[in-house]
């Protein structure tokens, strides 16, 4: 009974780390390119008090052991990077990957970030940024009085400029993938950064390799799917109720030992 007691904390403590995961999933579901989080559970060490195998005669084996388990824990978190719905915002600012990658940006230590963010800007020198001011990798700036701004399917960038009918080259945007995009590290912001388990970024022109084509006007959404979160919520949460109910019930057995 004490062993229970501890087994159903240890299966509290993974369904309040569910929620969280889908808390964090809910409160994002309007953020461009967040890709859906998931809780990954495995059970915990198990007490072998009778060894399946072991002889019971010369002749005879055990066909079943007696293994009782510790418990759950928690032990990682998966993210699902299936595309989001793109939608349009009608700012030729604004690029979605159509397919997989990544769009480049350079973190204020020099480092490349990547992002499924394409809600660029411009900043007071004109360089394309993003919504926290990081710049594109490949430092792409737009010169003073451009009309337009164009943004092919290749990530090419050019701009019209006053008396010239030709679109003048500003840069290319770069792209990146990855053998296990789960890998990356998030640090916010609609950012990753490369790790050791995702491996080193494969760059590559939009549409090569593949990589997605970029449509400009359009941002990609978040890829969560609130019926899908708040079912799991229902799920979560009647698995912690019957963790507390184990509670419950091996105290009210001590309680009943107690009485002996």
């Amino acid at each position: 009974m004490i062993n229970s007691l501890w087994i159903a904390k240890t299966g509290m403590e993974a369904q309040q780390t569910q929620l969280d995961v889908i808390s964090h999933n809910l409160a994002n579901v309007s953020t461009n390119g967040f890709k859906r989080n998931n809780a990954v559970f495995e059970d915990l060490i198990y007490q072998n008090l009778r060894q399946v195998g072991a002889n019971t005669t010369e002749q005879n084996q055990l066909p079943t052991g007696l293994h009782l388990g510790l418990g759950v824990r928690t032990v990682a978190t998966s993210r699902n990077f299936t595309q989001g719905p793109l939608q349009q915002s009608n700012n030729n600012l604004d690029v979605a990957i159509s397919g997989s990658g990544f769009l480049s940006v350079t973190m204020p230590d020099g480092t490349l970030g990547y992002t499924r963010d394409g809600s660029f800007q411009l900043d007071a020198q004109g360089r394309l940024v993003t919504s926290s001011g990081l710049p594109v990798a490949n430092g792409i700036t737009i010169p003073p009085g451009a009309t337009s701004v164009a943004i092919d399917a290749t990530g090419q960038v050019s701009a019209l400029m006053p008396g010239n009918p030709q679109p003048q080259p500003m840069g290319q945007l770069a792209m990146s993938n990855f053998i296990n995009p789960a890998g990356l590290e998030p640090l916010g912001q609609n950012l990753f950064r490369e790790s050791a388990a995702s491996g080193q970024p494969q760059e590559g022109q939009p549409g090569t390799n593949g990589l997605g084509i970029i449509k400009q006007g359009f941002l990609e959404t978040s890829n969560v799917n609130v019926v899908q979160e708040l079912v799991t919520m229902i799920q979560t949460q009647r698995a912690y109720e019957m963790n507390s109910k184990a509670i419950s019930t091996s105290d009210q057995m001590l309680a009943k030992l107690n009485q002996l």
